[in-house]
Protein backbone atom coordinates (compact mmCIF):
# COMPACT_ATOMS: atom_id res chain seq x y z
CA UNK A 1 0.00 0.00 0.00
CA UNK A 2 1.38 3.39 -0.99
CA UNK A 3 1.36 6.03 1.73
CA UNK A 4 0.01 9.52 1.13
CA UNK A 5 3.45 11.16 1.00
CA UNK A 6 4.68 8.81 -1.72
CA UNK A 7 1.47 9.29 -3.70
CA UNK A 8 1.81 13.06 -3.52
CA UNK A 9 5.47 12.92 -4.56
CA UNK A 10 4.59 10.71 -7.53
CA UNK A 11 1.79 13.02 -8.64
CA UNK A 12 4.03 16.07 -8.26
CA UNK A 13 6.74 14.46 -10.42
CA UNK A 14 4.18 13.66 -13.12
CA UNK A 15 3.01 17.27 -13.15
CA UNK A 16 6.58 18.57 -13.39
CA UNK A 17 7.53 16.26 -16.24
CA UNK A 18 4.41 16.77 -18.36
CA UNK A 19 4.88 20.52 -18.71
CA UNK A 20 1.53 21.55 -17.29
CA UNK A 21 1.18 25.31 -17.39
CA UNK A 22 -1.50 27.91 -16.98
CA UNK A 23 -2.38 30.19 -19.86
CA UNK A 24 -2.46 33.93 -19.32
CA UNK A 25 -5.90 35.48 -19.25
CA UNK A 26 -6.68 39.13 -19.61
CA UNK A 27 -9.90 41.04 -19.24
CA UNK A 28 -11.16 44.59 -19.21
CA UNK A 29 -12.53 45.92 -15.96
CA UNK A 30 -15.86 47.72 -16.10
CA UNK A 31 -15.82 51.47 -15.75
CA UNK A 32 -16.14 52.81 -12.22
CA UNK A 33 -19.75 53.81 -11.58
CA UNK A 34 -19.16 55.69 -8.32
CA UNK A 35 -16.75 58.34 -7.14
CA UNK A 36 -15.37 59.17 -3.75
CA UNK A 37 -17.15 62.12 -2.21
CA UNK A 38 -15.33 65.46 -2.24
CA UNK A 39 -13.45 66.24 0.95
CA UNK A 40 -10.08 67.16 2.45
CA UNK A 41 -7.19 65.08 1.07
CA UNK A 42 -9.39 63.47 -1.61
CA UNK A 43 -6.39 63.05 -3.91
CA UNK A 44 -4.46 61.16 -1.22
CA UNK A 45 -7.43 58.88 -0.53
CA UNK A 46 -7.98 58.20 -4.24
CA UNK A 47 -4.32 57.43 -4.81
CA UNK A 48 -4.03 55.06 -1.86
CA UNK A 49 -7.47 53.52 -1.40
CA UNK A 50 -8.44 53.40 -5.06
CA UNK A 51 -5.56 51.08 -5.85
CA UNK A 52 -7.47 48.22 -4.17
CA UNK A 53 -11.02 49.41 -3.50
CA UNK A 54 -13.88 50.81 -5.50
CA UNK A 55 -15.57 53.96 -4.29
CA UNK A 56 -18.66 51.83 -3.67
CA UNK A 57 -16.75 49.67 -1.20
CA UNK A 58 -15.61 52.67 0.81
CA UNK A 59 -18.99 54.39 0.75
CA UNK A 60 -20.79 51.30 2.10
CA UNK A 61 -18.80 51.18 5.33
CA UNK A 62 -20.67 51.85 8.59
CA UNK A 63 -21.91 55.38 9.29
CA UNK A 64 -23.10 57.10 12.47
CA UNK A 65 -20.16 55.68 14.39
CA UNK A 66 -19.64 56.43 18.06
CA UNK A 67 -15.97 57.19 17.35
CA UNK A 68 -15.35 57.63 13.61
CA UNK A 69 -11.72 58.64 14.20
CA UNK A 70 -10.93 55.36 15.98
CA UNK A 71 -12.87 53.30 13.43
CA UNK A 72 -11.16 54.76 10.37
CA UNK A 73 -7.73 54.78 11.98
CA UNK A 74 -8.11 51.08 12.75
CA UNK A 75 -9.35 50.33 9.21
CA UNK A 76 -6.56 52.20 7.43
CA UNK A 77 -3.91 50.80 9.78
CA UNK A 78 -5.26 47.29 9.11
CA UNK A 79 -5.00 47.85 5.36
CA UNK A 80 -1.39 48.96 5.77
CA UNK A 81 -0.11 46.46 8.34
CA UNK A 82 -2.25 43.37 7.85
CA UNK A 83 -3.02 43.46 4.14
CA UNK A 84 0.22 45.13 3.05
CA UNK A 85 -1.29 48.18 1.37
CA UNK A 86 1.62 50.41 0.33
CA UNK A 87 0.39 53.44 2.29
CA UNK A 88 3.12 55.87 3.21
CA UNK A 89 3.09 56.71 6.92
CA UNK A 90 2.82 60.41 6.02
CA UNK A 91 -0.40 59.71 4.08
CA UNK A 92 -2.11 57.72 6.83
CA UNK A 93 -3.40 60.69 8.88
CA UNK A 94 -4.57 62.43 5.69
CA UNK A 95 -6.54 59.36 4.62
CA UNK A 96 -8.08 58.98 8.07
CA UNK A 97 -9.00 62.68 8.11
CA UNK A 98 -10.63 62.36 4.70
CA UNK A 99 -12.63 59.27 5.72
CA UNK A 100 -13.73 60.79 9.04
CA UNK A 101 -14.77 64.10 7.48
CA UNK A 102 -16.46 62.53 4.48
CA UNK A 103 -17.83 59.14 5.57
CA UNK A 104 -17.63 59.18 9.36
CA UNK A 105 -20.81 61.04 10.19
Amino acid sequence: MINARAAFASAFCVILTTGVSAAAYSYVLPKETAELAPGPHLDTAQRNCGACHSADYISTQPRALADPQAFWLAEVTKMQRVYGAPIDNADLPKIVDYLVQTYGR
